[in-house]
């Protein structure tokens, strides 16, 4: 399709999206643009952006929050945002100085944050995107879905939405307004990973689910993935747990799609941010290692997902924006 021609079929994404992020930080303190300071030791304010429900994201980051207070005088200030719109919104108002932020977002918020590096997992700057149903859901192909409710992830989420309606497109499907408004010919519901996953085992009503390789991938057998996806099984950090979940949780997933690969989402600064202690931070979390994020013996909770942060910059995010082209998506209204 030529550019005029997306040009003129360019929707904007929603002013509602963007007022509901607003409101849905969560923990945020009232420290204005410029972030507090206590006995001249800076107040660093870190936004979690929680891919998923389950997960206690303030206590799986306290390495990293310990680590960068080890490293440079500052006092990290952790907040759990509501939804990756909220993240986003939490850097645009000046509620955060430092953010873990969805790859959509780099994109939607190019104007007001700086990209730190991209967190690598286990040697994987690249992760995947999966579409699954369950084996007895008579559900064989994309195609199939045609007509049917589907699970998706959060409407900014790359892996868990954007990218799997191209996915969808690809095969053939009218994804319609989709995810700002209704697809063309299947229903859909938004919600974060492990839900959408969850609501697909546990209703008849459901029969696919759209989320990142890290939540489907335990529930799915390790063949399926060999046969459907080479550079899955070259790159993935998912691809040696694949299936490893299966006898444990009495659940199995049958694999529809895998995307290509899709690069990691980011650690941004707030470019407005005039601070002498950010650039040290920034470096910090340049240098990070596994060891640093891991936590001592006496935890049990879940590990942080990733082990390290490369450097970064806009341009590893093109595959990103070439997503948005091809679904007619414009973040105007929160950029």
């Amino acid at each position: 399709m030529s550019d005029n021609r997306w040009a003129a079929d360019r929707r904007t994404f929603v002013k509602t999206a963007g007022a509901a992020g607003a409101i849905g930080l969560a923990g945020c303190s009232g420290n204005g643009g410029t972030s507090g300071e206590t006995d001249d030791v800076p107040t660093a304010r870190f936004v979690l952006n929680p891919a998923e429900s389950d997960v206690a994201i303030e206590e799986q980051y306290q390495p990293m929050f310990e680590y960068l207070e080890s490293e440079v005088e500052v006092t990290i200030e952790p907040s759990r945002a509501e939804s990756y719109t909220a993240t986003l919104q939490a850097i645009r108002n000046d509620q955060g100085e430092i953010a873990d932020i969805s790859p959509s977002a780099v994109i939607a918020g190019e104007d007001i944050l700086d990209i730190v590096g991209v967190r690598i997992a286990y040697g994987a700057a690249q992760y995947f995107s999966t579409v699954t149903t369950t084996p007895d859901s008579g559900i064989e192909s994309l195609s199939d879905i045609e007509g049917e409710l589907i699970y998706m992830g959060d409407i900014l989420s790359v892996s868990g939405t954007l990218v799997p309606l191209t996915l969808l497109q690809n095969a053939g499907l009218d994804v319609g307004d989709a995810p700002n408004g209704d697809p063309g010919n299947f229903e859909a519901e938004f919600s974060d990973h492990t839900t959408a996953r969850e609501q697909m085992v546990q209703r008849d009503d459901v029969m696919a689910a759209t989320t990142g390789a890290f939540s489907s991938a335990p529930y799915v057998p390790q063949a399926q993935f060999e046969e459907m996806s080479q550079d899955f099984v070259d790159i993935s950090a998912e691809y040696e747990g694949a299936g490893d979940e299966i006898e444990s949780s009495g659940t199995e997933l049958q694999l529809l799609a895998v995307s290509d690969p899709i690069p990691r989402a980011p650690l941004v600064t707030r470019s407005n941010w005039d601070n002498s202690v950010k650039g040290d931070l920034e470096e910090a979390m340049l240098s990070v290692t596994e060891e640093d994020l891991s936590h001592g013996d006496d935890y049990d909770g879940e590990p942080l997902w990733f082990t390290g942060v490369q450097e970064g910059s806009i341009e590893d995010y093109q595959p990103i924006r070439d997503v948005l082209d091809q679904l007619g998506l414009s973040f105007e209204d929160l950029s």
